[in-house]
């Protein structure tokens, strides 16, 4: 251009173009662009299909069926395995992914308490269509893998590279001694971080068996039992096992590991157990592989009175303990259960909701300890391992939601107006917005016992003390109501302008073009 003004001679250097490598721009094609994430959650499960990854898919949707939403609507579901490997002793953990979302990961699973170095192989555009990014992943497990320091590996595909069908399945089963443990957990297949669990616990699970099958293996660092066991299935409060523990002892009886477990022994010791007390219902890949291995699999938890005496009867038919056995360790403790309930009552109407997969348990400790609680919502999908809790909360004249939305726990929130509401974050948000008191699930429920006499009595100080600042909160939103709210929060001199003409205009260009994609999509 004449007369332009330049302040250096960058205009004028020579682009160097690189050359393809076989045929890229096919699979380019069918390459999602990084960065769009699992919000971009169709676009991302055709670019996976079109990849190669339509058995996957199909295998996700029938473990993790989807609910009213597309995508996740709590933390990235690959935080849910990545914080199981994180948690077992001598188990490196490699990412492949974006790096925003492998930063975003590293960073909460810190948070949440890792004191563990993280993998991660980073890409770009070119990597990824040519296959060099599994390559890089293949010499990156090889450099890792020491058998001094570690009994397995495990490497993850984030969103991108299982929408790109990155092979990790072509990953070579161990290297040196070391276990190698290829996963797909991305946000557009796996629902819930905590189904993610399920997805690396059913991987290892898997593995281990067939160590099994195929010879004899290590114990576990405890030893064996010397009376026949039961594995629990799901994360829970560390008193809970010791209390599920004392509960079988008297039939006989003991607590097995806790899947998922916290080193690769435990493995082999879960699966070494006669039965498997599903306490988390949603753990699908891992009730599959104890199936596999001919273990009988009990549903729900000795929670509360009801529960316990339920569940124990369960256990005992299922490893055929005599009925007066099971009789005199029910006895045992279902009067010190009841007493441990009526000496902790709760009275109010609660809203329970949360991405945990125990808040049907929950719901049945609250309720029998006084409190009325007239909606539950799970994240989590309808199982056979939690139909007993329904119907228990369904005879109560509860409403359960499974897969509930946010949607739904707000609107539930809203039309009931409790006396606490239990949530996640933007329930608990939105709650207190109205001047209603909130309790974050994860944090102050299921940090506590649960099970057993030791849980009957577990909730209620915290539950009540959040009650009765029911005053408080009216005084703080009483203070804060003149701030304003959405396009009006704040403090203003005067009033925003929020010029509404400009919002119908981009509003009808929104309409638009749904319906163009409407119609594309009945074309």
């Amino acid at each position: 251009m004449k007369g332009e003004v330049t302040y250096d001679d960058a205009a004028g250097v020579e682009v160097i173009k690189g050359h393809p490598h076989g045929d890229v721009a096919r699979v380019a094609d069918a390459a999602p662009v990084d960065g769009g994430g699992c919000h971009s959650g169709a676009d991302l499960a055709q670019a996976a299909r079109t990849a190669g990854q339509s058995d996957l898919l199909d295998k996700f949707k029938a473990d993790y069926p989807m609910g009213p939403h597309d995508k996740p609507q709590s933390m990235c579901p690959a935080f849910g395995s990545l914080r199981v490997g994180l948690r077992m002793k001598r188990v490196a953990t490699v990412l492949s992914g974006s790096a925003c979302c492998v930063y975003g990961l590293t960073f909460v699973s810190h948070f949440y308490g890792a004191r563990r170095s993280v993998g991660y192989v980073p890409f770009n555009s070119e990597t990824l269509v040519t296959g060099k990014l599994f390559e890089d992943i293949r010499e990156s497990v090889h450099e890792l893998a020491d058998p001094d320091r570690y009994d397995a590996i495990v490497v993850t595909n984030l969103c991108v590279p299982t929408a790109s069908g990155v092979p990790l399945r072509l990953l070579p089963d161990e290297i040196n001694g070391v276990r190698i443990v290829g996963i797909d957990v991305p946000g557009f297949g796996v629902p819930t971080h905590a189904e993610a669990k399920d997805v690396l616990a059913g991987a290892m699970l898997e593995y281990a068996r067939k160590e099994i099958q195929a010879g004899p293996v290590a114990k576990p660092m405890g030893g064996k039992h010397d009376r026949p066991t039961v594995a629990l299935l799901g994360e829970m409060f560390p008193a809970d096992p010791m209390m599920i523990g004392a509960m079988l002892a008297p039939m006989g009886l003991a607590a097995g590991p806790v899947v998922p477990c916290r080193e690769w022994r435990e493995l082999y010791a879960a699966l070494d157990c006669g039965v498997v007390a599903a306490i988390h219902p949603f753990y699908t890949g891992a009730v599959r592989q104890f199936q596999a291995a001919g273990r009988t699999v009990v549903g729900s938890g000795p929670v509360g009175h009801d529960g316990t005496a339920a569940w124990m009867a369960a256990i005992g038919d299922a490893y055929n303990v005599p009925a007066a056995q099971v009789a005199a360790a029910q006895n045992a403790f279902l009067p010190a259960i009841k007493g441990a309930l009526a000496g902790a009552p709760i009275t109010g109407t609660i809203t329970l909701s949360g991405y945990e997969g125990s808040e049907l348990l929950v719901a049945r400790l609250l309720i029998e300890s006084g409190a009325d609680v007239p909606y539950v919502g799970t994240a989590c999908a309808k199982s056979p391992w939690s139909a007993a809790d329904a119907e228990w909360l369904a005879a109560k004249g509860v409403t359960v939601k499974f897969r509930a939305s946010l949607e739904d726990d707000c609107a539930a929130m809203e039309a009931i107006r409790p006396d606490l509401a239990i949530g996640t974050t933007p329930v608990v948000q939105k709650a207190k917005e109205k001047g209603i008191p909130g309790l974050y699930f994860t944090n102050l429920i299921s940090a506590r016992p649960l099970m057993g006499p030791a849980g009957a009595g577990s909730l209620a100080e915290v539950i009540n003390a959040a009650m009765g600042n029911k005053g408080r909160m009216d005084r703080m939103k009483a203070f804060f109501e003149d701030v304003g709210a959405g396009d009006t929060a704040g403090v203003w001199e005067g009033a925003p302008n929020l010029r509404p003409d400009y919002r119908a205009q981009h509003q009808k260009k929104l309409d638009k073009a749904a319906r163009a994609a409407k119609a594309a999509q009945m074309v």
